[in-house]
């Protein structure tokens, strides 16, 4: 305890006394800090809201304004007789006019002189899940886009499956980013340890002449190290917070029907807590490269 306590009181002391290189230091890993965590925090919340669209993905068969009776009757036999279809529900123009209205009341303000109501009707089926993994779905969209009357079918399953591509692609980006940035801050730290280690030159020299050992010569300058990097990463992390709440509000007031409030959240505690342990890991790294030159 006692050479942790002087290890902690050297540390300290030699931050303050080169807060101006300390204060580069902590900022050099609260950007790579940040590179990660932000990349960390948009695949977080993105793989959340494909879990709950794929939860809820629908099949939506837009119905030509022309459609006659015998198509109809012949398109719900189909449907009534596939195995993937856990129900369906008939959406009329109006109603789609209504639904419209309701989800993006600042687009639809251009309809307004409309003379007539441009949105198709059409049937939203509701899936089965065993259906859907089988891949049975894409069969029945091949049956139905054909078929008279049907104008066009959408599938959700087919842009969240491009949408989870997106988000491995985002999520090396991030990685890769991030990984030149913590090799600069990595370097950054071990630069200004080294200056420490400079300014306490007698003081190591004195302390080698009376017998002290390694690890306490050195120990100070990897603890500096530690608190470098644990300063950069609490950085890092109050400011991805604040630009956290900034962001969803934004998104909520361009969205809100889209995205629910309690969709988009903050990074949860593991892995915070995986941000901070590796700041401090590249702050260690750091200052035990610099005191490599203590002998």
């Amino acid at each position: 305890m006692h050479a942790l306590r002087y290890c902690l009181t050297e540390a300290t002391r030699s931050l303050w006394r080169q807060r101006g290189s300390a204060a580069l230091s902590i900022v050099t890993i609260a950007a790579a800090a940040m590179v990660v965590g932000g990349f960390l925090l948009a695949t977080f919340n993105l793989e959340r809201l494909v879990a709950r669209w794929s939860a809820s993905a629908e099949v939506s068969i837009y119905l030509r304004d022309d459609i006659t009776q015998q198509q109809r009757v012949e398109l719900n036999r189909l449907l009534l007789e596939s195995a993937v279809v856990a129900s369906r529900e008939f959406v009329s123009k109006s109603d789609a006019l209504v639904r419209f209205t309701r989800d993006f009341p600042d687009v639809s303000a251009g309809l307004d002189g409309a003379a007539d109501n441009p949105l198709p009707a059409s049937i939203d089926l509701r899936l089965k899940p065993q259906g859907a993994a089988a891949g049975a779905v894409e069969a029945l969209v091949e049956r139905v886009q054909p078929m008279p009357g049907v104008a066009d079918v959408r599938f959700d399953r087919r842009w969240l499956a491009r949408l989870t591509s997106m988000i491995q692609a985002v999520r090396w980006i991030g990685w890769v980013l991030g990984g030149v940035l913590v090799l600069a801050a990595v370097i950054t730290v071990a630069t200004v340890v080294r200056l420490a280690l400079h300014a306490r030159r007698e003081e190591i020299a004195i302390m080698q002449l009376v017998g002290a050992p390694i690890g306490l010569l050195r120990g100070p300058l990897v603890t500096e190290g530690v608190l470098h990097g644990g300063g950069g990463a609490v950085v890092a992390l109050g400011a991805l917070y604040v630009a956290f709440v900034v962001v969803r509000s934004q998104i909520e007031q361009a969205l809100p029907a889209a995205v629910e409030h309690d969709l988009i959240a903050f990074l949860p505690i593991g892995i915070t807590g995986a941000i901070l342990v590796g700041g401090m890991a590249v702050g260690c790294l750091g200052g035990w490269l610099a005191s490599r030159e203590v002998r």
